[in-house]
């Protein structure tokens, strides 16, 4: 099932499937490891709802929903 990132609850694994964007985000989250199948898990909101911590390849890391929008996932 397709979705994007900000749309995933707490603690459920998916793959990344695709980024939609370019220039230095592409480049940013590329570089955070989020390439095409790779599993991440959203663990934690923050108290107003962005943004969100998630585990990738043994880091936490925090993306704003603007961003995690633009990450398509398969669950």
């Amino acid at each position: 099932m397709k979705d994007t990132l900000n749309n995933v609850n707490l603690d459920i694994p998916v793959k990344i499937e695709n980024l939609n964007c370019t220039g230095s985000l592409r480049r940013r989250l590329l570089d955070l490891g989020l390439i095409k199948g790779t599993t991440i898990i959203p663990v934690l909101k923050s108290p107003c709802g962005d943004p969100t911590a998630y585990s990738v390849r043994g880091s936490l890391i925090a993306l704003r929903k603007e961003d995690s929008s633009l990450i398509d996932v398969i669950k």
